[in-house]
């Protein structure tokens, strides 16, 4: 269990967990969720067509573009980022304030440049994670075997995550996932020892 952090210690707290598309992070950021840490889970907004499973409010909010672009004229947003070609994601600022309302630090499961956004806003508030795949080459089949993409998405992913990679050093901590178990441990001690 977590030693004595007070709730009031939460308010205002980001834990940033970012990394390319198929290193683990979602997988690293669900261990977490299914921790005793204090976290809950900040849901994104995104504008692409919802997934089989994905349920609405829980993995992301799915907002049309024309309401995202109309959300980031209000300044509705803390960050959005055009991922790819008419495809937004972005966090609403009203994500945030429900979250610190329930005392809890809020947990992020971001891209790479939407992290960067949140870093550079909330500093000393913020931890940031970057998982690194073992390998490009790992990431890729990873990616592959998804069987979620098309060859001309698939191919826009790995160019997005062989850039993604070069940022790594931009983060508080870097956990390489070359072990699942292993990686979840590791980011579990580092926000643990950041909430305390």
């Amino acid at each position: 269990m977590l030693a004595q952090t007070s709730q009031t210690e939460m308010k205002g707290r980001l834990v940033i967990i970012t990394a390319p598309s198929g290193a683990g992070k979602t997988t690293i950021v669900k261990s977490l969720m299914e921790s005793d840490l204090p976290l809950d889970f900040s849901v994104s907004a995104c504008t692409r067509d919802r997934r089989s499973g994905e349920i609405e409010g829980v993995d992301y909010y799915f907002i049309g573009s024309e309401e995202f672009k109309k959300k980031i004229e209000k300044s509705e947003f803390v960050e959005y980022e055009e991922v790819y070609q008419g495809s937004f994601y972005g966090t609403l600022k009203e994500e945030l304030q429900r979250l610190w309302n329930e005392d809890k630090a809020v947990l992020f499961d971001i891209d790479v440049l939407g992290a960067l956004n949140l870093k550079k806003q909330y500093q000393g508030q913020a931890l940031t994670i970057f998982i690194q795949p073992p390998t490009l080459n790992t990431l890729i089949e990873r990616l592959t075997q998804r069987n979620t993409e098309s060859e001309e998405s698939l191919k826009k992913r790995i160019t997005k995550a062989s850039l993604e990679l070069t940022y790594k050093d931009k983060f508080d901590k870097v956990v390489l996932n070359d072990n699942l178990e292993k990686a979840c441990q590791e980011a579990y001690d580092l926000v643990k020892e950041f909430l305390n």
